[in-house]
């Protein structure tokens, strides 16, 4: 290829150093390889070497054009780099180098070398600066001539590169001597491919090294771009995207890859086409055309990537709103590409490849067959295009380990019928993957996703708007249908309209599941409270002689086996500290001090029954016991050292009880001597090991979990593959730490506490408090370099965990992992919203599979795969926030609730529970969940049978015909009591209340006020209610208080046929100091009117 390479030649992959430079020639590195050429020459010399006497090989000078030349590899596998302008002649026993004198300073170190381990003499010809060569040359070929020729042969056989042409002075002096000298010529291009085909261990490192940087640049730059640029409608080139692209390539960190950009080049312009033009050969170019994104169309995306001269290639076909037929090449092509993947095995022939791939299009689609390409890749390394190994139906070389291959296959000019637009009327599919060929089976080192549901990308609104984007279409070529609305002939369907649409849909589906899970659950009625555990025997002392028999009759206590001695009627009495629930001093006016200890009593509701009670049933026990003494000081440290003494034990029960129900986990596999293994040093954890003073820790990858370790021996974690159920990388833009959290399946131990989230992270930025008190100027010098310090600081750690994130993603993808489904997971900062899920307010993020909060603690991870519906509670005009109710499909969960969510938040969270397909509901008030679920759960067929959660349904409810009081309620659960509303918008509720139209109360409110009693009736009941229960000395308050929930009784309108209830002053319902409700619902009719 001839691309030209705008000046980005670099010294590895193209000439020597110049001088100043401090490379030098891998002097071990020739050795091996000089050894295996020998090797390789003696034994195929016949079939691949055309039995030459002499190996000539001539480097052309530099240029910067991207090309691939035999040569220049051949200089680069045997020096480490290419050395332009030089000749290279191998006889049996002499290597003649012609060159120039930096190249040949170079070259001295490997002379002596050569001579000592390989009998090789190494003869070093300097071409002065503007010398043609000539006598140098004349040298060399006597050296052939001297040669020894056997068999009959007669002259010397010279092999070289028959296809490269001589460039610039010295190649063409040298080739016009050459051939004036009367040898025999043969090509040895063969041979020298059949030498590079398999790979060493070096090169299969700088293989796997080019791919990784072609994987991240596709992964972390081409993909988001895309994206990027189909979401927002952008106008983009496909020039401009080559451009952004090579720019990646060239500065690997804007890939979030940690290699040294002078060792890295491309292999070729990066391609991207679209809008029905399409070439699959890899020397074509990325046009000017905008790209085209428009349902039916097509995006290829190819990259290759060099490192130290090593090619690698990945390449991915992206379908935008795709037609059936495109659906389906797109599959068949996928099936073909594994399988000529999987074909890659030692032993068999080349051409045994492509006939694997070319099996499955002509089972799965015959009709496809011509428009396969012919070749299903070729060998990669040294060049993009190792000669030899094309895979195609002809090539029956025999595949070996460690060879490397392109696996490039495609369907091109396929048409679509369908498709009225010319533009993606034809078009084309390509995948593309750098393959090491390995004896347990085919290593694939570009691991981007190809999948269906990873590269097809379907931006219709609604299946069922299939028809009106038809028909859209058919009024011209520009009327395509925008992402805001869906436009057919005379109306538009707005989104709000899409999602109720979607909403009414989710709320069917939800249902019947709902229904067939109740239906085969049967454990779900009844108390979900867990029962309390059985203790076990509480033995202070086997035997009476182990009592210890102190000299005074004072309270003791023994610290060795946990028991507290009483002295009880002249003797003293041990109690094990676990059986004392409380212990107290206190001192009266007389300087009396008294030490009250309260025991647990089995069968009160603080230590209900056990086993051991239960076996004593007709036991009496001892419920309390109080000393008087006159010693203060003495009765203080006896009560301090019970209440130490008491705290560990009951520590230590905790954890013994806490670590019985943890679930029994495989063993950490360390990495040992197999890998080694990820690391990513000077970590904190959370929850955090016990003790006054913390030191970081280093979190390792290992062969099947993570290991988290400071220098302290008993500061250690394993976190379990098998054990995650969901990983989180968070990195810091707006907070002041970059986060690894882990949600795990079952608890762990950490630092002595329970948990199932696991937390790693790093302070991006330390917290610095000015102590001048005055602020600093904003262009102050030393300002602005710390801001630039800490600016470097967090983006170096954002890159160390995205790079260790990135590197654990792809050991996730290996076959033993497949069946976890585990990969990092990024919060999406755009989709978040501030509220309370637990005591203070904090920042939720969505990510792809959960609800999030994991800056501060306590975490906050939901998964999306548990949540059966959302409430959005105190939604109405005029709130400044609203609160969000989580139902789990498990209604043994309690739900879970996130406060005080702003309601400038509230159209974004809708829109986001719709596109994840979660059901959501509103209601203007809190609901009683706790006794909605019961209900459910002990009568599921009600539930069902009348409509399942379309109680919640307000908008449905107003919206049924026929205004009938019981279509209008829906499913509404009983024995729920009624609170009433507040009229402090911020304020909450925690009752459940029947969601009933304002126009309706309102229309209903004379009829009410006729059924009513009055105010006058209501007051002469109360006072005669007083007088009955003899309450005549209550205070005015009190009486009112008593009124308001006689007159609510008697209110016939009033939902559950409860009591509106006041919650005091505590929970800030009633502004009048929890006197009385604020709501209408429960004023009198006479009040009402004068509001």
């Amino acid at each position: 290829m001839g691309d030209s390479r705008n000046g980005n030649a670099r010294a590895p992959a193209g000439g020597p150093p110049r001088a100043g430079n401090t490379y030098e020639i891998d002097v071990k590195n020739f050795i091996s390889r000089t050894k295996t050429l020998y090797a390789h020459w003696n034994e195929h010399s016949a079939d691949l070497w055309g039995s030459a006497d002499a190996l000539a090989v001539a480097t052309p000078p530099g240029s910067d054009d991207l090309r691939y030349l035999k040569s220049s590899a051949l200089n680069t596998w045997l020096l480490g780099y290419e050395f332009p302008d030089t000749i290279m002649v191998f006889t049996s026993k002499k290597i003649h180098f012609l060159c120039s004198k930096t190249k040949a300073s170079l070259l001295e170190v490997v002379k002596k070398p050569a001579l000592d381990e390989l009998r090789i003499d190494v003869a070093i010809y300097v071409k002065a600066k503007g010398e043609d060569g000539t006598g140098q040359m004349d040298s060399i070929l006597r050296a052939i001539r001297d040669l020894p020729v056997g068999n009959g042969k007669e002259p010397q056989v010279v092999g070289h590169i028959v296809r490269e042409a001589p460039e610039g002075k010295l190649l063409e002096t040298w080739t016009e001597r050459l051939k004036n000298a009367n040898f025999q010529f043969v090509d040895i291009t063969a041979g020298l491919s059949d030498l590079f085909a398999v790979k060493d261990g070096t090169e299969i490192i700088n293989v796997k090294k080019a791919a990784y940087l072609a994987y991240s640049v596709m992964k972390n730059v081409v993909v988001p771009k895309l994206e990027n640029v189909i979401d927002e409608e952008k106008d983009v080139t496909h020039s401009l995207l080559m451009d952004l692209t090579e720019k990646a390539i060239l500065e690997p960190t804007k890939a979030n890859v940690k290699l040294r950009a002078e060792n890295v080049d491309i292999c070729y312009p990066p391609i991207f086409q679209s809008g029905g033009k399409f070439d699959l050969k890899p020397s074509a170019a990325s046009d000017d055309e905008l790209l085209t994104y428009d349902p039916a169309s097509i995006i290829i995306c190819a990259v290759g990537a060099r490192y130290n001269s090593y090619c690698s290639n990945v390449a991915r076909t992206y379908l935008i709103d795709a037609t059936p037929l495109q659906s389906k090449a797109y599959e068949v092509l996928l099936k073909a590409h594994e399988a000529a993947i999987n074909a890659l095995r030692p032993g068999k022939n080349v051409n045994a490849v492509y006939q694997a791939a070319l099996s499955v299009v002509e089972k799965e689609a015959p009709e496809l067959v011509d428009k396969l390409t012919k070749s299903a890749g070729t060998g990669i390394g040294l060049e993009f295009r190792e000669s030899g190994l094309n895979i195609n139906a002809k090539n029956d070389k025999v595949l070996r380990s460690d060879m490397a291959f392109n696996v490039s296959l495609g369907f091109q000019n396929l048409e679509c019928e369908t498709e009225s637009r010319s533009k993606n009327k034809k078009f084309s599919l390509l995948l593309a993957d750098t393959v090491i060929v390995k004896e347990q089976g085919p290593d694939i080192l570009t691991k981007c996703s190809k999948s269906v549901k990873d590269v097809a990308y379907s931006f219709k609104e609604d299946e069922e708007e299939e028809k009106p984007r038809k028909k859209s279409r058919s009024s011209g070529p520009e009327n395509y249908i925008t992402k805001t609305a869906l436009r057919s002939d005379d109306h538009v369907v707005s989104k709000e309209e899409l999602r109720k649409q979607h909403q009414a849909e989710l709320a069917r589906q939800k249902n019947e599941e709902t229904a067939r899970r109740l239906a085969g659950d049967s454990s779900g009625a009844g108390d979900r409270r867990s029962t309390a555990k059985t203790s076990t025997d509480l033995v202070a002392y086997k035997n009476v002689n182990d009592v210890p028999q102190p000299r005074d009759l004072m309270i003791q206590v023994d610290q060795k086996n946990e028991a507290l001695l009483l002295p009880i009627y002249g003797s003293l009495v041990p109690f094990h500290v676990a059986t004392i629930r409380t212990v107290s001093n206190q001192h009266d006016s007389n300087r009396n001090n008294y030490i009250r200890i309260i025991f647990n009593v089995p069968g009160t509701p603080f230590t209900p029954h056990d086993s051991n009670t239960l076996k004593n049933q007709g036991a009496i026990y001892l419920k309390e016991v109080s000393f008087r003494s006159k010693d203060s000081k003495h009765s203080s440290e006896v009560v301090q050292a019970i209440k130490t003494l008491r705290r560990q034990v009951n520590a230590r029960e905790s954890e013994r009880i806490e670590r019985a129900t943890l679930v029994t986990q495989e063993k950490l596999q360390l990495a040992g001597n197999k890998f080694k293994p990820l690391r990513l040093s000077d970590l904190w954890i959370r929850p955090q090991f016990s003790g006054r003073k913390r030191i970081p820790g280093t979190l390792e990858a290992h062969a099947n979990g993570f290991r988290y370790s400071t220098t302290r021996p008993n500061e250690r974690v394993d976190v379990l593959f098998a054990n995650i159920k969901h990983a989180f990388f968070q990195p810091a833009e707006k907070e002041m730490i970059t986060v690894l959290h882990f949600h795990l399946h079952n608890h762990i131990m950490v630092a002595n506490k329970k948990t199932k989230d696991v937390q790693f992270y790093v302070e991006v930025m330390d917290v610095v408090q000015s102590l001048g008190g005055g602020r600093r100027s904003a262009y102050d010098p030393d300002e602005i370099d710390e801001e630039q310090r800490e600016r470097a600081r967090k983006n170096k750690i954002n890159m160390d965990f995205n790079h260790f994130a990135n590197r654990v993603n792809d050991m996730w993808q290996q076959p033993q992992f497949a069946s976890l489904d585990l990969e990092f997971d990024q919060p999406l900062r755009e989709l978040g919203f501030y509220g309370v899920p637990h005591k203070t307010s904090a920042f939720i993020i969505p990510t792809s599979s959960c609800l999030v909060e994991i800056t501060e603690m306590p975490f906050f991870v939901v998964s999306l795969s548990e949540i059966e519906i959302v409430n959005l509670e105190r939604v109405g005009f005029g709130q400044k926030n609203f609160d969000m109710a989580i139902i789990f499909k498990d209604f043994k969960k309690d739900v879970l609730r996130v406060d005080s969510v702003p309601t400038s938040s509230l159209e974004g969270i809708k829109e986001w529970l719709d596109t994840t397909d979660i059901k959501y509901y509103e209601s203007k008030l809190n609901l009683n969940w706790r006794q909605i679920l019961k209900t459910i759960t002990d009568d599921p067929q009600s539930f069902v049978e009348e409509g399942g959660w379309e109680f919640l349904n307000l908008d449905g409810s107003d919206s049924e015909s026929g205004g009938s009081e019981e279509s209008d309620k829906g499913y509404e659960p009983s024995d729920v009591e009624v609170e009433s509303e507040s009229e402090d918008e911020d304020s909450e509720s925690a009752s459940l209340v029947e969601s009933e139209d304002e126009d309706e109360e309102d229309s209903e409110e004379e009829s009410e006020e006729e059924k009513g009693k009055t105010w006058d009736e209501l007051e002469r009941e109360a006072t005669n209610a007083d007088r009955e229960h003899g309450a005549e000395s209550d205070s005015e308050e009190e009486r009112k208080r008593r009124k308001m929930r006689a007159f609510g009784k008697s209110r016939p309108g009033t939902s559950g046929g409860g009591s509106g209830r006041s919650n005091g002053g505590g929970s800030g319902r009633s502004s009048g100091g929890g006197s009385g409700s604020s709501s209408m619902r429960n004023m009198p009719p006479s009040k009402r009117k004068h509001r």
